[in-house]
């Protein structure tokens, strides 16, 4: 394995999709967003949309990408799909150090997933 240098500010991703998960990172959103050492990039899925946007405004966040992936009559597997899909070629592009998800969602899941896919620490 190469150790090649981390750059500075280290780039992450935090990446959410769920109204709980908005309320629990969006202290953890602001801190890194003050924060000279970490290029912070909010990410997310769309799997509740409407419900994180009111958070988000609430608390004057701004997502910087959204996969937008909400479809009529989705299923959990069509979220974990095209979560999935849609993070690694993000990961891929961003090539974020370090990738902050929380709770035992769904896109909590598959950003998990697609970070280990890129071996990114989570």
């Amino acid at each position: 394995m190469l150790n090649l240098p981390i750059p500075i500010p280290i780039p992450i991703c935090i990446t959410l999709g769920t109204r709980p998960e908005a309320i629990k990172l969006a202290p953890v959103i602001q801190q890194f967003q003050k924060c000279p050492q970490f290029t912070t990039q909010v990410v997310l899925t769309g799997q509740h949309k409407e419900m994180v946007a009111q958070v988000m405004e609430l608390v004057n966040l701004k997502a910087d990408l959204d996969l937008d992936i909400m479809q009529p009559r989705q299923t959990l597997t069509d979220i974990t799909c095209r979560s999935l899909q849609g993070l690694e070629a993000l990961f891929g592009r961003l090539q974020p150090q370090l990738v902050l998800v929380q709770g035992d969602t769904t896109t909590a899941f598959a950003a998990a997933l697609a970070a280990f896919y890129h071996k990114i620490p989570v």
